[in-house]
């Protein structure tokens, strides 16, 4: 007797092992590698947000210039408190557990002090930044991909004028005039919206 499965529908495609997305912003066009084979939580968290439109309209707000050497650092853009874009918080891949480092043009998840508090804030490397990896005594920061265009426009962000304000480490940090991000958009494989409200989108234009 033949065995029937009822209900079992065609898989989901895998995802690629890299997906590129393009970053469409005020500044110009970023695009990002982002690298699902060696950090897979981060990367499908993050596409999540590129594939419900959750990154579209937020901003690129604050520019980390290096004491001493102003044209390294790295640039930090996404939702920032948003709530309403925000999805369930991701588990911290670790750079010891990936093998990917905060070499120059590293994407890196950022997240609060709590290990596993990141959502969809996220930094572009302007040089290598080795403190941000993973080491005895610190879990670091999560790298999930890389910049593979426009990193001019990066660079470019990364000079633009901050405020003096601000608090702890972000102080002196915050874009007078944050980037706006008008579209993410992945380039390779296929979308995979969430299906969860769009609340954000009640409000704009008020």
């Amino acid at each position: 007797m033949a065995l029937v499965l009822i209900g079992a529908g065609p898989a989901a495609p895998a995802e690629p092992p890299v997906v590129r997305v393009k970053l469409t912003t005020q500044a110009g066009v970023i695009t990002l590698a982002i690298d699902v084979k060696h950090a897979p939580l981060t990367a499908r968290n993050f596409l999540a947000y590129v594939d419900d439109g959750r990154l579209d309209g937020v901003t690129f707000y604050r520019a980390s210039r290096r004491k001493g050497a102003p044209q390294l650092g790295f640039v930090q853009g996404g939702i920032d408190t948003d709530a309403r874009r925000r999805l369930e918080p991701v588990a911290l891949e670790p750079t010891s557990k990936t093998g990917l480092r905060h070499v120059d043009g590293a994407v890196s998840m950022a997240r609060y002090e709590g290990v596993n508090t990141g959502t969809a804030n996220f930094s572009l490397m302007v040089g290598a930044s080795p403190n941000m990896d993973a080491r005895p005594g610190s879990p670091g920061y999560a790298v999930f991909g890389r910049i593979v265009g426009g990193m001019d426009v990066v660079k470019r962000i990364l000079a633009m004028p901050t405020n003096p304000g601000g608090e702890g480490a972000m102080k002196g940090q915050i874009l007078t005039r944050p980037v706006t991000i008008l579209k993410a958009q992945r380039l390779d494989g296929t979308p995979h919206p969430t299906g969860r409200a769009k609340v954000w989108l009640l409000f704009q234009g008020r």
